[in-house]
């Protein structure tokens, strides 16, 4: 590649970024990132509030099972009494 390509290139490239630089801090962008920011960070909060409720049940879940074993092993031992303290038929 000759020197007056790549300083062309170079050039080009050059007025290419400043252009994009222009076309990135232009008031129409930042009115874009403006609405897109605000968009993720109600994207956020709906996120956030569903994985609240999913932990809420989660732990209502786990209680309950929690309960219900203890029911049943309140449950077993109360069998097992019982087998014990019956009389036996020989």
């Amino acid at each position: 590649m000759g020197s007056y390509q790549a300083l062309a290139l170079f050039a080009g490239g050059v007025l290419f970024g400043s252009a994009g630089i222009k076309l990135l801090s232009s008031k129409d962008a930042k009115k874009a990132y403006i609405h897109t920011t605000a968009a993720a960070l109600r994207m956020k909060d709906c996120v956030m509030e569903t994985a609240t409720t999913i932990q809420e049940n989660a732990a209502d879940i786990l209680a309950s099972a929690k309960d219900l074993n203890e029911a049943r092993a309140a449950q077993e031992d109360q069998e097992d009494v019982a087998e014990d303290t019956a009389p036996e038929n020989t």
